[in-house]
């Protein structure tokens, strides 16, 4: 059992899981180093965490853009100095990117890896010394549902997040090899209710706006868990040692289905999704 106790560092801090998993650490008594590109957003979250009950936990925000190598060495070396007894981090910053393969091009392929892979691996890469002269420790690397299954237009999301999820499982591997204090989680959240989809980009491709409104409304629709109810799921996670974290009733069909149809399980679920949509239409 990891204990929720001393400092956690989380990316994508300003908004959606991110934010919410901050203010529910500070109520367990954290310290915070918070990292986002949204200083403003930060700040806004910063003071009101600080405006709690309790006003001598201590708070740090650091403009982080994740995709740039020097933003995240930076915001380690600063937050490990600002938070000595920093021993939870929370690679969770990401984006999305709407279109199908053909509809979007490389540079908007490698600009989403760079914020969902390789943000997640310089991440673990950057904290992972520090933490390993903790006591207990712990990395929350967050993937997706879309890291176990893999819709269409969704290529390169479901890409860099498969890939979030095999360097998660190899690197826990490694660490229980070497009897590391550091355990290692990776999370797959389902539909969540944030602002995702709303601020993704689309391909270049893509020429239908009307197509772009009606994913994001049908991401809307099926997006039932609240953000806070996934931080406190991570939480539970965390404290459990929980090598794969599942978040909402939908990423647990949609990961039993794929472990019993995991060549053929498009066509029962998009059945599905269909049948979610003229509900949700009615």
């Amino acid at each position: 059992m990891t204990a929720i106790r001393g400092a956690a560092a989380i990316t994508g801090a300003a908004s959606g899981i991110g934010r919410a998993l901050a203010i529910e650490l500070a109520r367990r008594g954290c310290d915070l180093a918070l990292a986002d590109r949204d200083e403003a957003g930060l700040k806004a979250l910063a003071a009101e965490i600080g405006g709690g009950s309790d006003k001598a936990r201590k708070v740090s925000v650091h403009r982080v853009d994740v995709s740039e190598p020097g933003d995240i060495a930076q915001f380690a070396s600063e937050a490990t100095a600002a938070h000595p007894s920093l021993g939870i981090v929370v690679n969770n910053a990401g984006v999305a990117l709407l279109g199908t393969f053909e509809e979007i091009d490389q540079a908007q392929l490698e600009w989403l890896f760079d914020i969902n892979f390789w943000g997640v691996v310089r991440g673990t890469r950057a904290f992972l010394p520090h933490l390993k002269t903790r006591d207990e420790a712990h990395i929350v690397n967050v993937s997706s549902i879309f890291g176990i299954i893999a819709p269409p237009g969704q290529s390169a999301y479901a890409a860099a997040k498969f890939a979030v999820r095999g360097f998660s499982e190899s690197v826990r591997h490694e660490l229980a090899v070497a009897e590391s204090p550091v355990r290692l989680s990776v999370v797959h959240p389902g539909g969540v209710a944030t602002s995702i989809a709303r601020s993704s980009r689309t391909g270049v491709g893509v020429t239908d706006n009307a197509r772009r409104s009606q994913m994001i409304e049908r991401f809307e629709n099926a997006a039932k868990t609240t953000p806070k109810d996934a931080a406190l799921r991570i939480i539970k996670g965390i404290e459990k040692n929980e090598p794969r974290i599942l978040i909402g009733n939908d990423a647990r069909f949609m990961d039993l289905l794929q472990r019993f149809r995991p060549g053929t399980y498009w066509a029962p679920l998009q059945r599905r999704l269909e049948k979610m949509a003229k509900v949700a239409a009615k």
